[in-house]
């Protein structure tokens, strides 16, 4: 069995807590206090770098092995935000519609707000209905932060003016 490793990494938004092994990245977790940064474990390298790399503007994809635990339901939700491409946003509702749950997006957004690596699984770019910012586990103003950064905004702003 594989070790859980963890590593902290410094962000513009706040301290991120990673745990993962040789068999992927476990969680993810922004923190609402600083850590000391210690030596990053060679399996979380790849990680820390992509990281650092999507922070600095330069990655807009990641390409890491994950190790996800939920439950069959919970594991469709992330694997389809994953198909949400960097710079837009969807609503639950439509997340509902591209896994065929058309009549469960409180359930959706409850599996929504379990995923264990946001950031990687853009969890943060699905928004309400009408275009509102709601539910992020890190907090809204993280998520407004992770939507500037990536300029989805401006492509929301295209039908449905300033939010």
């Amino acid at each position: 069995m594989n070790q859980v490793q963890r590593a902290f990494l410094k962000t513009p938004i706040g301290f991120i807590d990673i745990e993962g092994s040789e068999a992927g990245i476990r969680s993810l977790y922004f923190l609402d206090f600083r850590v000391k940064i210690h030596r990053v474990p060679s399996c979380l390298k790849p990680c820390v770098e992509q990281l650092e790399e999507y922070f600095a503007g330069t990655r807009h994809a990641f390409d890491l092995k994950l190790d996800l635990q939920g439950t069959p339901f919970q594991l469709k939700i992330w694997n389809e935000l994953v198909n949400i491409p960097y710079g837009t946003t969807i609503s639950y509702a439509e997340l509902a519609r591209r896994i065929g749950k058309v009549h469960a997006p409180r359930a959706i957004g409850g599996a929504n707000g379990k995923n264990p690596v946001s950031v990687i699984v853009p969890c943060h770019r699905v928004i309400g209905q009408s275009g509102k910012l709601v539910g992020y586990r890190g907090g809204l103003t993280r998520k407004k932060w992770l939507l500037e950064h990536e300029h989805a905004f401006a492509q929301r702003d295209l039908f449905y003016g300033k939010l």
